[in-house]
């Protein structure tokens, strides 16, 4: 089993739900890392909630992923703070569900730009450094939206096809770096992602912590496989 103490981590999205959940997992697994979201508020009480466990392992920025200088500046601080980094967990997403004709541009561009240019910023910053270390793990949090199409789901399912065709095409060009790429790809979650509430009603579900467990198997993985892609879904949804 591969050791990923005192790895150094970036986490985005990771001050609550399924991106919370994995930063907390890598904390106890003795990861320091990295969390971002797009308010200092949301991160500064992700920080509070979490130090007092983890005393000097945590750090935050606020970043939004859509915009390549806040995702330069978030590998930076990093850097600064850590001394490296070794793996990044892309997981900050937006949904916006509706029909074609009302998903305005200005949302459309939103969930692009998050979902997956956000992650093509992330990469496109981290894996010099990567390289320089002598390789690393980059894991992208996708959905199986990204497998079927559903109605009203033409930005959020772009964007996650998309992120499966990426992390494909990057595990081919990074192998080679000692860089290993997988997708997790996650059926409903617990959580109160797009509007939905999260709660006893929808104990059915996955739990965040589902996916976070599979996170840390996959980088304690022996790195002579590699799971590129790993659907995660609920044993048992309600009948239709």
């Amino acid at each position: 089993m591969e050791s990923i103490r005192d790895r150094i981590a970036i986490v985005t999205g990771g001050t609550r739900g399924i991106g919370r959940a994995i930063a907390s997992a890598l904390l106890e697994a003795g990861v320091r890392v990295v969390v971002c979201a797009r308010t200092g508020d949301a991160v500064t009480a992700c920080i509070d909630r979490l130090e007092g466990r983890w005393p000097g392992r945590i750090k935050g920025a606020a970043c939004n992923v859509s915009c390549f200088d806040e995702v330069r500046s978030l590998v930076d601080f990093t850097v600064r703070e850590f001394g490296g980094l070794d793996i990044l967990v892309n997981n900050a997403g937006v949904g916006v569900m509706g029909d074609i004709a009302e998903i305005s541009p200005r949302q459309w561009q939103e969930v692009i730009g998050t979902n997956l240019t956000g992650v093509y910023h992330c990469c496109h910053a981290a894996v010099p450094i990567l390289r320089r270390r002598g390789g690393g793990y980059i894991l992208n949090i996708g959905s199986l939206a990204g497998t079927q199409g559903f109605a009203g789901g033409s930005a959020y399912n772009a964007s996650k096809f998309g992120l499966n065709g990426f992390s494909e095409a990057i595990m081919q060009d990074l192998r080679h770096d000692n860089i290993r790429v997988s997708a997790v790809l996650p059926g409903s979650v617990n959580t109160g992602f797009r509007g939905h509430r999260a709660g006893e009603q929808a104990r059915w579900k996955l739990t965040p912590e589902d996916v976070a467990r599979v996170v840390v198997d996959l980088l304690r993985h022996d790195p002579r496989s590699l799971p590129s892609r790993v659907e995660l879904r609920p044993t048992r949804p309600p009948r239709k």
